[in-house]
C-alpha cells in the first residue's frame, strides 16, 4: 500500500514554519515546529502495511527548490524512503524549463507542485491571486512537463475549479493530481454544491486524478464520517482508478496518529469492492507516480 502524499522536513531549512506571517490553514502548529525526519515517519507507519510513499514539496525558500529535492533524494538513497518526489518550481516565470532541467538529475523526481490556491479568507490564501490557473504563462509552463514525463500536483479551491479544468484541458499530455480532493472547506449545503460542481468539471478531464488526503485541514480532527463522505463523493465522480490515498503527514499528526488516520480511511472505503480499494490505496499512486 502507498502513501501518495507526505512531507519530511528540517525545521532549520523551513523558515515558513516559524514565521508569523504564514497563514495557519490548519490552526496552531507548535507541536510540529521541529524536525520531522524519515525515521519518525517510518515509526508512524508501523503496523499500517504501507510499503511506499511519495514526498510532496514542503515550501522551502523558492530559490532552494533544488536543495529540497537534493536533500530528499539523499534521504531516500540512505534509507530507501521515500519512493517518489514531487518537487517545486515557479511556473509564473517566462520559461520554467531551466528550473526543470536542474531537477532532471534526481532519479526520484516524479512531478511538480506550485500551490495555486487562493481564497477570500486571507488565512486560507496562498497564491498571490485567484486566476493563476488561467494565466497563459502558467499554462504554457505546465505544458512543458509533458516533455519531462512529470505530473503536476494541482492545488485549488472550488471557486478556482473552472479555471483549473481549463488548465488541464489545455495541457492534455500532462497528468494532473488534484490535491486534497479539491479542499472542501465550506461544508454548508451551498459550499458542497459548489465543490461538487467543480469536482464534476475536473472529473470530465481524463488527465486529472484526485488525492484523498488532508481531510482534517479545516476541521482540525480525524473525522471518520467526513472521510467516508469525501471518499464516496470523490469515487462517484472520478472513479476509484483516479483516486489515491495520501496521509498529509505530519500535518495530520496535530490531531491524530497515522494508524488512526489510516484506519478511518480504510473504514471509509469498506463499502467499495476489493478492486476499487486496491486502486485507492495502491494502484492509482503506483501508476501515476511510477513507483
Amino acid at each position: 500500500m502507498i502513501d501518495a502524499h507526505h512531507h519530511i522536513w528540517l525545521q532549520k531549512d523551513l523558515p515558513w514554519l516559524l514565521g508569523p506571517e504564514q497563514p495557519r490553514i490548519f490552526g496552531p502548529y507548535e507541536a510540529i515546529k521541529r524536525d520531522y525526519l524519515v525515521d519518525e515517519f517510518q515509526t508512524d507507519l508501523s503496523g499500517t502495511g504501507i510499503t511506499k510513499s511519495v514526498y510532496v514539496q514542503a515550501n522551502w525558500a523558492p530559490n532552494w527548490f533544488e536543495d529540497e529535492v537534493a536533500w530528499v533524494q539523499s534521504v531516500a538513497d540512505a534509507s530507501g524512503w521515500p519512493h517518489g518526489i514531487v518537487g517545486y518550481a515557479d511556473f509564473t516565470v517566462e520559461d520554467v524549463r531551466p528550473q526543470l532541467d536542474r531537477l532532471k538529475r534526481y532519479p526520484l523526481m516524479r512531478g511538480l507542485r506550485q500551490q495555486l490556491h487562493w481564497h477570500e479568507n486571507s488565512l486560507y490564501r496562498f497564491a498571490a491571486r485567484p486566476d493563476l490557473p488561467a494565466d497563459p504563462m502558467v499554462q504554457k509552463n505546465i505544458a512543458y512537463l509533458a516533455d519531462y514525463g512529470w505530473s503536476f500536483d494541482l492545488q485549488v479551491f472550488p471557486s478556482q475549479m473552472d479555471d483549473a479544468a481549463n488548465l488541464a484541458q489545455n495541457c492534455p499530455d500532462v497528468q494532473f493530481v488534484l490535491m486534497h480532493a479539491g479542499m472542501l472547506e465550506d461544508t454548508s449545503q451551498h459550499g458542497i454544491k459548489l465543490w461538487r460542481k467543480g469536482m464534476r468539471r475536473l472529473a470530465e478531464c481524463e488527465n486529472v486524478a484526485t488525492k484523498l488526503s488532508a481531510f482534517g485541514t479545516f476541521i482540525h480532527k480525524n473525522d471518520p464520517e467526513f472521510i467516508a463522505f469525501m471518499i464516496k463523493q470523490s469515487v462517484s465522480l472520478f472513479g476509484a482508478e483516479r483516486c489515491m490515498f495520501g496521509s498529509n503527514f505530519p500535518i495530520e499528526k496535530l490531531w491524530t496518529t497515522y494508524g488512526d488516520l489510516f484506519a478511518a480511511f480504510q473504514d471509509g472505503a469498506k463499502g467499495l469492492t476489493k478492486a476499487k480499494r486496491q486502486s485507492i490505496f495502491n494502484d492509482t499512486a503506483e501508476r501515476i507516480y511510477r513507483l
